[in-house]
């Protein structure tokens, strides 16, 4: 991806950067962790309020969607006030919704309370922990997103034995008001992403001063603004003035151009097929576990073994993703583990032992962080540092709809059938699908890149398509400084500047 990111500095890769990347540990722990804890309290509320599991099964999709279907605000929101704000007030708000939760007398408010409020305040703590990597690192990234989205495992390796006590001790109810205390760490985590590059935006070279040297700095700084996203509102904030519609106000903070870009749309499909099946087998092991008759504890311990498998696969696919032979084409290597994914959710209506179990629990907790580790990786790959907080912004508004379908599909599926082997198999072809897709449309992708670059070399090359070129810029500018007699008080302005330079 380019290095140049608008008016940013450089990224430093290291120092406070540490400190960062631990605050989105816990942020992003608990923004994926949470929702698959909960899982735990299921089958005691369905008892409670007489509902079916496919009823219950909406309180973790609605978390899930809104977390991801918020993408795009928590991004205008990043973009306007930084991300250290919007992850302090994403963790307040997790913690009033579940403190909220436990006074809930029936599903629909526990739609509302831990569905909507606690998922709105989870996605102000995703979006902006995995902007904030991206500035603050960029040789060292893969391996900076591996530590930060290993939150994840830890916090589900602590979660779901934790669920199981508090149940025990206090009942959901009371478990649900402890939870709400411990989500409010997501504020102290936000108190860690100190802004980066503030004091270099307002910097401004003298043309006078400098002479030649000041000016090429002026140019180049002008440059960087033009290319950078923020800097399109400004242009046309002189343009029209004050009547600016809805449309331009979100292209200030979203940019849409990137539905243009091939490499980000092939992500983006694959990415909404795969999210069909990628959170349901994690919803339903511990109930499918209890269904085969193994005890409570003991189907919660499977979900430690996959978040410890997760825990180590996470770091380590970020080691290897950023190694010389991986990262050129970390495509291929993030659409392989979709794809092996999709093969454990195949093979686990194999498992018919608790020791089956806990083999599948393994691989998938391996798959899992494997894909998790390169979520956010591959697209910055793809997109670039600088249009990376609209580029997540678009993505998980758009896979907000298969999160939200997902496990409440599953259900119906052991609903209707009641065996749950058919929710795994729905998710494993889903997954191996989504892989397959991706492994073909980026080997096309690239094709198409290394097409691209060989033609542009060759143009280069070429003195004669270059000096056509530019003979034809140069006959299109004077035309239309011709044509234009509003520009001659701004030419006159040019002379004058160049006079002085001159004069300098």
């Amino acid at each position: 991806p380019p290095i140049s990111a608008g008016r940013a500095p450089v990224p430093p890769d290291g120092g406070w950067g540490w400190m960062v990347v631990f605050g989105a540990f816990v942020s992003i722990g608990f923004a994926y962790a949470f929702p698959k804890g909960l899982a735990i309290f299921f089958k005691e509320i369905q008892d409670f309020f007489g509902t079916s599991y496919s009823e219950v099964a909406w309180i973790s999709s609605i978390m899930l969607a809104t977390t991801y279907g918020a993408g795009p605000i928590s991004s205008i929101l990043v973009n306007r006030y930084g991300s250290r704000p919007v992850v302090m007030f994403g963790g307040l708000l997790c913690g009033i919704g579940m403190i909220s939760a436990s006074f809930c007398t029936s599903i629909l408010q526990l739609y509302v309370c831990v569905g909507f409020v606690t998922g709105f305040g989870l996605a102000l703590n995703l979006q902006p922990s995995v902007i904030i990597i991206g500035r603050y690192f960029l040789k060292r990234r893969p391996i900076a997103n591996g530590l930060a989205m290993a939150g994840s495992p830890v916090m589900l390796c602590t979660l779901a034995p934790l669920n199981q006590f508090l149940f025990d001790n206090f009942g959901w109810r009371g478990s649900f008001l402890i939870l709400g205390a411990i989500l409010l760490n997501c504020c102290v985590a936000g108190a860690l992403f100190r802004p980066i590059g503030a004091a270099t935006v307002s910097v401004k070279p003298q043309v006078t001063e400098e002479g030649k040297d000041s000016l090429k700095g002026k140019i180049t700084e002008d440059a960087l603004e033009m290319s950078s996203p923020t800097s399109v509102p400004m242009e046309n904030k002189t343009e029209g003035g004050e009547g600016k519609d809805c449309c331009e106000k979100i292209n200030q903070y979203l940019d849409f151009s990137l539905f243009k870009h091939r490499g980000f749309l092939i992500y983006l499909i694959g990415n909404v097929l795969m999210f069909l099946g990628f959170f349901a087998p994690i919803v339903f092991l511990a109930p499918y576990a209890k269904h085969t008759g193994i005890d409570e504890y003991s189907a919660a311990f499977l979900l430690s073994v996959l978040a410890i498998v997760d825990m180590v696969a996470r770091p380590t696919t970020g080691i290897i993703a950023n190694s010389k032979w991986v990262r050129p084409r970390i495509q291929y290597f993030f659409s392989f583990s979709i794809a092996f994914n999709g093969t454990c959710h195949l093979l686990c209506p194999l498992a018919s032992s608790y020791t089956g179990l806990v083999v599948y629990s393994a691989f998938y907790g391996l798959a899992f962080g494997m894909v998790c580790a390169m979520l956010f990786e591959t697209l910055m790959d793809l997109v670039g540092a600088s249009r990376f907080t609209s580029a997540v912004g678009l993505v998980t508004i758009a896979e907000c709809c298969t999160i939200l379908l997902g496990p409440p599909i599953g259900g119906t599926l052991i609903d209707t059938f009641g065996d749950y082997k058919y929710m795994f198999i729905k998710c494993g072809a889903v997954m191996v699908l989504a892989g397959t897709f991706l492994f073909i449309m980026n080997y096309y992708n690239y094709r198409m890149l290394a097409k691209e670059e060989k033609e542009r070399k060759a143009k280069e090359e070429d003195p004669k398509s270059v000096r056509t070129e530019n003979e034809g810029r140069n006959n299109w500018n004077k035309g239309t400084t011709e044509d234009r007699p509003e520009l001659e008080p701004l030419r006159e302005e040019q002379e004058g500047v160049k006079k002085e330079m001159n004069g300098t």
